[in-house]
């Protein structure tokens, strides 16, 4: 996968390079995709880059947008992505992606181009501090020095490959700030690096990286297990990207009996072992008290949608709660969990089935979730916001990435079971509702083979508007379903002021987005019938990129929602 030895020894000068030994070593150590923003001051970074046979390279006018396509790249391909920007705030537009990457685990690799350290500070155009301009964000960042002869090639490669070391403890972007000075172009005379690259000997042969390191191997032992297993229990599934774990958490609630609530993020949400609209029913007092009959917790995966669910645990005077996620990250707001462990999901299940007899289920809820599946088909049968989310998994196909703010909340309380898409992806490491078209536009590069549908709100869409030229040359089909409900409705279910809520947080803009789909090239359209919403979508689904634009009013969700909560609060179901 290597551009060596031709590449090196046809470099022009020390820039050129170095350039070419950094992105050597990013392919021997696993990035096949770098994603490039035009820019002159990393004209050596991306010129190696075009002579590098192991790299996909792709291109995007706007750095943020840019950063947020790596991260859905990095997500479907569950593999690290290199960006390469030029220096200045080219860098600090991709602050938010590697926000979501540190927040989410996400492996990106930041490659930004800088001056040389004497540019800084003397009015030099374009030139501002980059070092460290991520904060604690990137699990590993270094400030390269200027390329230069005194500085052994073994020095550079190494640098690459403690980074790659941390970011394997710890997934998430690192961040190299590479300085180059003047000239940043080809030169005519091409000097002689032999002895230059010496001190690499068999390197330059190889595919291997300079250093390798073992990784450690994680605990997977629970020597408690035998008796936290035979107490009544709840099982919940946060936030994983792996459907192999999703299995794994599967045949465990099976063989435990015990209640699995899925949360949407989990790949279990549409699963048949799972509670389904667990997050509506938990307004129910009754609901509530059957499962606080449980004794202990197991969770396993990240943090939850679900405030309903955060609270009911937080309640809950648990004899013992466990944590079990891949990245260890704190999750523990309400302080329910005594027992934390980093390790992989689906491997830990795996262990712990080989050592659990079957149990009997504990508790059986079917008959008053089936009441409130009946009501709510009974209630939301008209296009609406709700009534779309409710019905949307009926005919899903391929991978659904879900937008911040309602959409994904919506998605996770009232969905009807069903096939469900084969993967649900999100961003809410940070939560934040900009760079989601990107995103999708990254997943949907990286999984041709099967449709990528986005729901998102307007504010969202409008956040991003430009990354829909990401969307035009994609291979598969991409739907982007827009909910327009003029502005961030979500405030309506907030108690912001009445007198502040439009204009200083719902803000209405009265826009529809057809001109936007036909700039972008974008089949386009808007149904106004809950029939026609799942007809257009089914239609879309056979090839090319769409838009369907859902029109609702502002209000009418929280409304639906306000009513449904004190119907089922109203309820009085037989409980088992």
């Amino acid at each position: 996968m290597s551009g060596h030895p031709r590449a090196l020894t046809q470099a022009s000068q020390i820039n050129a390079l170095w350039a070419h030994l950094l992105l050597d070593e990013l392919c021997r150590l696993g990035v096949r995709h770098l994603c490039i923003a035009p820019g002159s001051r990393s004209a050596p970074l991306t010129l190696a880059a075009a002579e590098q046979p192991g790299l996909q390279c792709h291109t995007h006018f706007d750095e943020r947008g840019l950063g947020f396509f790596a991260l859905g790249l990095a997500q479907g391909l569950n593999a690290p992505v290199a960006l390469l920007c030029t220096s200045g705030t080219a860098v600090a537009n991709l602050y938010p992606a590697v926000v979501e990457a540190r927040q989410s685990g996400v492996p990106l690799w930041i490659l930004s181009a800088d001056r040389p350290q004497e540019l800084i500070d003397v009015g030099a155009n374009q030139a501002i501090p980059q070092a460290g301009i991520f904060a604690h964000y990137p699990v590993y960042q270094q400030d390269l020095p200027a390329p230069s002869l005194a500085i052994s090639p073994r020095f550079l490669l190494a640098s690459l490959d403690e980074a790659a070391r941390q970011q394997a403890l710890t997934p998430g972007p690192v961040h190299l700030n590479c300085r180059f000075p003047e000239p940043l172009y080809p030169q005519a005379e091409i000097p002689d690096w032999q002895d230059y690259l010496a001190p690499l000997g068999s390197w330059l042969d190889d595919t291997a990286p300079w250093q390798r390191t073992a990784r450690p191997q994680p605990d997977l032992g629970a020597p408690d297990w035998p008796a936290f297993c035979r107490e009544p229990g709840l099982i919940v599934a946060g936030r994983l990207t792996d459907p192999e774990e999703a299995e794994a958490i599967r045949a465990l609630a099976r063989r435990l009996g015990w209640p699995l609530l899925a949360d949407i993020q989990s790949q279990l949400r549409f699963a048949p072992e799972a509670l389904p609209l667990y997050d509506l029913a938990l307004h129910h007092e009754g609901v509530q008290a059957a499962l606080g009959q449980a004794r202990v917790l197991l969770q396993l995966g990240g943090r939850l949608v679900s405030k309903r669910l955060s609270q009911f645990i937080a309640r809950q005077p648990w004899q013992q709660a466990w944590l079990i996620d891949r990245h260890g990250a704190r999750l523990d707001e309400n302080g329910p969990f005594r027992l934390r462990l980093q390790a992989p999901v689906g491997a830990w299940c795996q262990a712990r089935l080989r050592e659990t007899p079957e149990q009997a289920p504990w508790l059986d809820l079917a008959e008053p979730l089936a009441r409130l599946s009946q009501g709510l088909n009974a209630q939301l049968n008209q296009l609406s916001e709700a009534a779309l989310c409710r019905q949307l998994p009926r005919v899903l196909r391929g991978h659904l990435l879900l937008g911040n703010s309602l959409p994904i909340r919506l998605l996770d309380s009232l969905a009807e079971t069903g096939a469900g898409p084969s993967r649900v992806l999100s961003n809410r490491g940070a939560s934040g509702i900009d760079g989601l078209i990107a995103t999708a536009a990254g997943w949907a590069h990286s999984r041709p083979g099967e449709p990528t549908t986005l729901l998102l709100g307007d504010t969202s869409a409008l956040h991003d508007l430009n990354s829909l030229a990401l969307l035009r040359d994609l291979p598969g089909p991409v739907v982007v379903l827009l909910i327009n409900n003029d502005g961030g409705s979500i405030f309506h279910l907030l108690p912001v002021p009445e007198a502040a809520k439009a204009p200083l947080y719902r803000l209405p803009h009265g826009l529809d987005f057809a001109q936007a789909a036909g700039q972008f090239g974008l089949h386009y359209q808007a149904p106004d019938s809950l029939d026609g919403a799942l007809a257009a979508y089914r239609q879309a689904l056979d090839g090319g990129q769409h838009l369907i634009e859902i029109r609702v009013p502002h209000d009418e969700v929280a409304n639906q929602l306000n009513d449904l909560k004190a119907w089922i609060q109203a309820q009085e179901w037989p409980l088992g």
